[in-house]
């Protein structure tokens, strides 16, 4: 499995950055608002129920990333 960590302060272009790296590399791009827009279309953003959806949604594409080729 590779996998590269992109984080720091909202809006300093890690989206940017992880475009270019997915063009220039065989790398598949997984940011936050792919799990944050889909719950918010049935849950307000910050609610309990929305937070927890969104935690397993991404725990489980993980999960199934780290087991897979």
């Amino acid at each position: 499995m590779k996998l590269v960590l992109l984080f720091g302060p909202q809006a300093v272009g890690k989206m940017t950055v992880g475009h270019e790296l997915e063009k220039v590399t065989e790398l598949k791009l997984f940011h936050n608002h792919m799990t944050i827009d889909l719950v918010t279309k049935f849950f307000d953003y910050g609610t309990k129920e929305g937070k927890r959806l969104v935690h397993l949604f991404r725990t489980e594409i993980f999960k199934e990333f780290a087991q897979s080729n």
